[in-house]
């Protein structure tokens, strides 16, 4: 017997059969991107509807994501894919909000001094521009059952997944005993230093402190229990520089809680140049070589030689840049651990040579 719903079915399969017959060799899919690129599912793109300046070096993007998009949980990131002067860049950025109702996202970038892209889009995107995205991702977040208590500790743009945890707390009512420690240069310095304010001004159960290192010194771990009397006691999600995390790590595992610190770092790493041997580097697909010293990785050797490069996050996170390796061995620039072995892949935005080395681009 076939039921009303059955022939309604049977007749949408025959629909987009026939769709995908007309369309062959595309996709019905690709002709919905060509007409508007938000609604393509082979592509996932958004399309920027507001840049809000934060600090002098920072902005929010409002971002309308694809229908591919995902629902992301707060503290997660996304990978952004940039056209600059034809050649597509991804970075990766914190999503600086909840999920919204109107399904929009936003990340908030600051732009450094070497950075390219961030630069980009904080002082030359504009309204209506289109990005590439990846899906969210990243497990910094704060766990289903929200904690009774809880300690942020964050620097510069580190404040940036902790404002889309505390902007869901603040939507559940701030039932949690929240303390947040932000570290910036100046007050004016402060991204969200506004909204966080106010925050705090309107929710007793949270407690604001900045310091402004220019005025009152680096923030250290030993400052903390000064600043939060029972820190140890509290769940704690900590983002920033490597080397201020580091601090935070050694403080925690010094007291025997190393477990209850979370951590999130976007913060390109920067290495020694004697973190690795260096070596020739041969891109056996492209043809090219090149000489790469000790503490460069191999995305920045091959971009440098002119060979195209996967890249992502160029921080080790997102493992975009996977690339086959040929001949040779390979330091992991964050563990020191060495890979060699042909067809192995790794992370070149991470890895040094050590000594010559053969790679697949």
């Amino acid at each position: 017997m076939t039921t009303g719903s059955g022939r309604w079915s049977d007749a949408g399969a025959m629909l987009g059969a026939a769709a995908r017959w007309l369309t062959t060799p595309l996709l019905p899919e690709d002709y919905l991107g060509w007409v508007n690129p938000l609604w393509s599912a082979a592509q996932l793109r958004g399309r920027v509807e507001a840049v809000r300046a934060e600090t002098a070096d920072s902005a929010t993007l409002l971002i309308r994501p694809g229908r591919a998009w995902a629902p992301h949980r707060p503290g997660q990131w996304v990978r952004v894919g940039v056209d600059i002067g034809g050649v597509r860049h991804w970075r990766t950025f914190s999503l600086s909000s909840p999920p919204r109702r109107d399904g929009r996202i936003t990340i908030t970038v600051k732009a450094g001094p070497d950075g390219f892209v961030s630069s980009h889009l904080v002082r030359r995107t504009r309204p209506d521009t289109l990005v590439h995205l990846g899906l969210p991702d990243g497990r910094f977040v704060l766990p289903a059952r929200l904690p009774r208590r809880a300690l942020f500790v964050t620097a510069g743009s580190g404040v940036t997944p902790v404002m889309a945890m505390l902007a869901q707390l603040a939507a559940a009512g701030m039932t949690s005993d929240v303390v947040l420690i932000h570290s910036a240069p100046t007050r004016d310095d402060v991204i969200f230093g506004t909204a966080l304010r106010a925050m705090a001004a309107r929710f007793p159960t949270m407690r604001l402190h900045e310091r402004h290192t220019r005025e009152h010194g680096r923030l250290k771990a030993a400052d903390i229990p000064e600043l939060c009397e029972d820190w140890a006691d509290r769940p704690t999600w900590a983002c920033g520089p490597p080397g201020f995390l580091a601090d935070l790590a050694e403080h925690w595992d010094t007291h025997g809680i190393g477990a209850a610190l979370r951590q999130e770092s976007f913060h390109p790493l920067r290495y020694a140049e004697d973190d690795g041997d260096g070596g020739r580097v041969r891109f056996t697909l492209s043809g090219k070589t090149a000489e790469a010293e000790g503490g460069t990785p191999l995305l920045e050797t091959g971009e440098a030689a002119g060979v195209l490069m996967p890249s992502g996050c160029r921080m080790g996170i997102c493992r975009s840049c996977l690339t086959p390796l040929g001949e040779g061995t390979v330091r992991d620039l964050r563990t020191g651990e060495l890979t060699s072995g042909e067809g192995k892949y790794i992370q070149t935005c991470i890895s040094t040579p050590v000594g010559p080395v053969e790679l697949r681009r």
